[in-house]
């Protein structure tokens, strides 16, 4: 076709719709403002410390997901995670059931091998503040005054606040619809200790708790490190505490954690707060994207049609097939 489409966002919506339009020939530029890819499926490093600080797993309900986690697995760059995970009260050491029979799935090595593993080069540490339209197209704006132009659309892969922001002028209509999606607030903290911790379990969902999870980083395939774990703040306590100081985040989280658990609990050799702020839309959109085909701006993400990764995948996939129906529909419309 010879378009050039620009897709805001390498998390796994945007790469998912990347694929999809380059698989059909079409000339894809990624931007994303931090400095690696994956978004919330993303893998936290330090030194010989590794986490999975937002997405812990991934789930499969539709087929087409099911293709491409299938994909991801023969690769090696996925693999099914067969920890024991429980549910656990706040202050009461009773073990209560769990999702038993439900399949779980992780990158492999971390969560960041999913975006890794997609071709096609990222242009990283580019924060995309608007897009101007033009006579040679759409352009994205920076904020540190970049600016390239010359794209035929415009695909925003980013949370829907942000999204709505860099669309407010040059598509209003798609700004609004995303400017009404909410999201609950998390806050992670990854810590090590020496050794593993006697739990009995790999993953447990907290209830009553400042935590709403918690899971061994090396139960997991193609981790190491038995000691080093992933705590998840409820939504409600990470909504009212995100402005907090991580040195009081830190010990809200530990001392619920302790509560879970019911195990003493040694000194951290390592520990480190993270703050996703659009962690969980509250109120998705029914529809699985947004497009604007007056301008050829487009949305999609986690907040469309569902949560999670394979919601996300969804999203960017169902994207992609709107503007291909799009550009095909101009086409024939010229012939």
């Amino acid at each position: 076709m010879g378009k050039r489409i620009a897709i805001v966002g390498a998390g796994v919506s945007g790469l998912a719709c990347a694929q999809r339009l380059r698989s059909q020939g079409l000339d894809v530029t990624v931007f994303d403002k931090s400095r690696g890819t994956g978004g919330r499926a993303a893998t936290h490093r330090s030194g010989h410390y590794a986490f999975d600080s937002g997405a812990q797993y991934f789930t499969v309900r539709d087929p087409l997901f099911l293709h491409q986690v299938e994909e991801w697995v023969a690769a090696g760059v996925a693999s099914e995670w067969r920890g024991q995970i429980v549910r656990r009260k706040a202050g009461n050491t009773d073990t209560l059931p769990g999702q038993g029979l439900t399949q779980r799935f992780v990158g492999v090595p971390g969560m960041s091998a999913i975006s890794r593993y997609y071709s096609g080069a990222v242009t990283t540490g580019f924060r995309v503040v608007e897009l101007e339209s033009g006579p040679d197209g759409v352009a994205v704006v920076g904020d540190e005054d970049q600016r390239v132009s010359g794209f035929d659309a415009v695909m925003l892969a980013a949370p829907a606040p942000q999204a709505a922001a860099i669309a407010r002028l040059s598509a209003p209509a798609l700004a609004t619809a995303a400017g009404n999606v909410t999201f609950s607030a998390c806050l992670a903290l990854m810590v090590a200790f020496e050794s593993q911790l006697s739990t009995g379990f790999d993953g447990a969902f907290v209830d009553d708790s400042p935590l709403s999870w918690i899971a061994r980083e090396g139960s997991k395939p193609g981790r190491s490190g038995d000691g080093s774990w992933v705590l998840h703040g409820a939504p409600e306590w990470s909504d009212l505490n995100f402005a907090a100081d991580d040195e009081s985040i830190m010990r809200s989280l530990l001392a619920a954690f302790t509560s879970a658990i019911g195990v003493a609990m040694p000194e951290p050799l390592y520990a480190r707060v993270h703050r996703w702020r659009y962690a969980l839309p509250t109120a998705p959109l029914p529809d699985r994207c947004l497009f604007d085909p007056t301008t050829g701006i487009g949305a999609c993400g986690d907040w469309c049609g569902g949560p999670r990764v394979e919601g996300a995948f969804l999203s960017g996939v169902a994207l992609a097939d709107r503007v291909l129906e799009w550009l095909a529909e101009a086409e024939e419309g010229h012939a």
